[in-house]
This record gives C-alpha cells, structure tokens and sequence, in this order.
C-alpha cells in the first residue's frame, strides 16, 4: 500500500502499512516532517492546517506526513508517542528533532529554518524566510522572563481589531503571573497534603501558588487529586479552576492532558 497523497505533492497521510517506504525511505531523498495526530485531539486540529500550510509554502523543501495514531498503533508505539501532537523531523532515515504540542506558526519556521535554512523563493515561502516576529511570541517569551511591564506594553500596542483569542489568553496569563504572590509556604503544604489526602485547602493553595510561578503542569495535578477525592463542593470548586486555568495555560500539550484526566475523573 502507498501513502495516500493530498491534493498537495508535499502532503501526504501515512499508515502503519506504508510508513517505512513513505518516510523513513523517503526521508533519503528529502527531509519529511511527520505529524502524530488523532482526530479527537483538539491542538492537533490547530496545528495540523499550520504544518500544511507551510508544507506549501517552503513548496518541496520538506514532505508533511500525517499519521493517525488511532488507526496506526504499530507505528505510534514503536515511536513512543504518549502524548499528540508530536511533530518529528526526519533527515536521512532517522529523526534530528522533534516539538510536542500546538506551536504557532512562527515557532514552526523557526523550528524548519533550523534545520532547512531560511532561503528566499517565490510566492508565499518568501515571507517564510524573512517574516517579521510574531509580537504574540515576543510577548510570551517576556512573560516567561518574568518582564511583565515590557509584556504588558506590547500586548497594549496591538490595534483593537487584529486581537485574537491568543492575546486574550495571554493577558489572563500575565494578569495571573503579575499578581502579588499567593500566601503560604510549598513546603508546608506538601506535608500537610502527606499527611492527609483530603486536605483540600492545602492543595488548593498550593495550586494557586504553582500556577502563579507558571508550573500549571503541577498545578492541576493538585486540582485534579481534589476532582478525584471528592463528590461535592470542593469538587465542583477544582472543576471550575482547571476550566478557567486551561484557558490560561500556553502549553497545549499540559492543557490537552489536564482536560483528559478531568474528563476521566468527572466520569
């Protein structure tokens, strides 16, 4: 069997069956970016339109392959893949990087050009190489620094009508991460959650403490222990956390497994 092409010569949906002809093989004649997607993942349906986009616009610099790991366990599993979306570069038969989750379009490039170079050619790729950066990624990446002010200012400077969904969640983030610090020593907590289980006040100021330091991986790990241990009114409280939380959180791939055991837990 061979790899379903696309309407796209640079885009092409691979299988259990044909992966080894279709990527590892075809990987020795030009560099193939694959693509671990599942039809229920939800950053998966965000970053997929992403990759072939430019997929057509480096237009046969790189072949795009995607593979559905719900129909393609044999090659999901001898690849690892715990969590989706993971994006692997393959270059000469083997794999020379990889990214896991809904990276926006300008950290893509920059992830290809690393590997690909930035060269100029006609059409869409041209703005490929030379784009100007995305101010969302500089804003993200001043708030990872901890440079709010500076943050702040850029998100402001953006006109009304170009903001998308993307700047609002950024301003819950730096609203969240620019607040006084929550009260209470981590330490402290975490004996008393050793301690007892069910000490929810302590995992909800722990929480609260994680999540402003930007470690929502650890954060929701706390709510979702309080989701799972009780049926009542700290339930419902940790429930409505994470929702609002998720919205906040800028790595899909920490969202993505928040809302999966949350969704477990709740069943």
């Amino acid at each position: 069997m061979q790899a379903t092409p696309s309407a796209d010569p640079w885009i092409v949906d691979v299988s259990d069956a044909d992966f080894e002809s279709a990527v590892l093989e075809r990987s020795l004649q030009v560099p193939v970016l694959l693509d671990c997607w599942a039809p229920w993942c939800g950053p998966c349906r965000a970053l997929t339109p992403v990759l072939e986009k430019l997929a057509r616009a480096y237009n046969g610099r790189f072949v795009l392959a995607k593979l559905n790991t719900d129909t393609s366990p044999q090659v999901a599993a001898a690849l690892g893949v715990r969590s989706i979306p993971m994006v692997t570069l393959l270059i000469g038969g083997r794999p020379v990087d990889q990214f896991m989750g809904a990276l926006p379009e300008g950290q893509v490039r920059q992830f290809l050009d690393r590997h690909l170079g930035a060269d100029v050619i006609d059409g869409e790729a041209n703005e490929v190489g030379s784009s100007e950066a995305d101010p969302l990624d500089e804003a993200e990446a001043l708030i990872a620094e901890g440079a709010f002010d500076d943050a702040q200012a850029l998100l402001d400077s953006l006109p009304a009508d170009t903001r998308s969904a993307r700047h609002a969640q950024l301003q819950a983030q730096l609203k969240l991460m620019a607040s006084d610090a929550p009260a209470g020593d981590p330490a402290a907590l975490l004996e008393r959650i050793a301690a007892n289980k069910k000490d929810f006040e302590a995992r909800f100021q722990l929480a609260a403490i994680l999540a402003h330091r930007g470690d929502f991986a650890a954060a929701f790990d706390q709510l979702l222990e309080v989701v799972l241990r009780d049926k009542a009114e700290q339930r419902e409280a940790a429930r409505r956390q994470l929702v609002e939380w998720f919205d906040v959180c800028p790595d899909p791939q920490v969202v993505s497994q928040g809302r999966r055991y949350l969704g477990m837990y709740l069943n």
